[in-house]
């Protein structure tokens, strides 16, 4: 299955952000939630069982000058096995021009057994653009091992670096050690772009703080279930 989504957020005259342009492709379907404030919330929700080995899925977001936007999931996606041991693919294009607000949350991505799968995030800001971004990930359902993720963020402002990460998790031989991941099932990171200001690097037991050139964090953090993950990124 091949599927491409596309979201565009506007400001307009009255400075409420409006959605110009919002297109879903099964299994990314965008669902558009009425707020009383100025910014817009769309829920993003897998209508079919996706990511399945082969399947190829995009999702493109720009939000332009001044407009405030926020992405989120609604149930945990599933990264299954194709039945000839293909993989999946997915890519999340992200563009926020000057004065631009875009958080994107997720819901925890489930890497099952012999499952393949490839993400990419992509993230393009210019000016003083913020931005944020969640990602969970659980090593396998329970009591399976997981199958093979690899996952990358690029992001850049006004053309410049300012995170280039690759993680590869599900590789046995590694996976046999306790140095990996520390044995830990859930991986969380948290991108956190919402000023200009230096963050001091910090960590505590099982999360880091890490700081991004031009101010901002990226929050990592190793647990047992997706809900302490969360509560160690919080508390970073």
């Amino acid at each position: 299955m091949k599927a491409t989504a596309r979201l565009v957020a506007e400001l307009d005259a009255t400075g409420r952000t409006v959605l110009r342009e919002l297109r879903s492709m099964a299994p990314l379907t965008l669902f558009p939630r009425r707020r009383s404030t100025s910014d817009a919330l769309v829920h993003l929700v897998n209508s079919a069982t996706s990511p399945l080995g082969g399947d190829e899925l995009r999702l493109v977001v720009r939000v332009g000058a001044g407009a405030r936007l926020t992405l989120s999931g609604v149930a945990a996606t599933l990264a299954l096995p194709g039945p000839f041991g293909e993989a999946s693919s997915s890519i999340v294009e992200v563009v926020v021009e000057e004065g631009g607000w875009f958080s994107y949350l997720p819901e925890p991505t489930v890497v099952t057994a012999r499952a393949r799968h490839v993400a990419e995030l992509r993230v393009s800001l210019f000016g003083d653009a913020a931005f944020r971004a969640r990602e969970v990930l659980v090593l396998g359902r329970e009591g399976e091992a997981p199958g093979r993720l690899t996952t990358t963020q690029h992001v850049v402002r006004d053309g410049r670096a300012v995170l280039r990460q690759t993680l590869d998790i599900g590789d046995p031989a590694l996976g046999r050690s306790l140095a990996y991941l520390a044995g830990r099932r859930v991986l969380a990171t948290e991108i956190l772009l919402l000023e200009e200001k230096p963050v001091d690097p910090a960590g505590g037991e099982w999360w880091s703080v890490s700081p991004l050139p031009g101010g901002g964090a990226l929050v990592t953090a190793l647990a047992d279930n997706t809900v302490d993950a969360e509560r160690l990124l919080a508390l970073a």
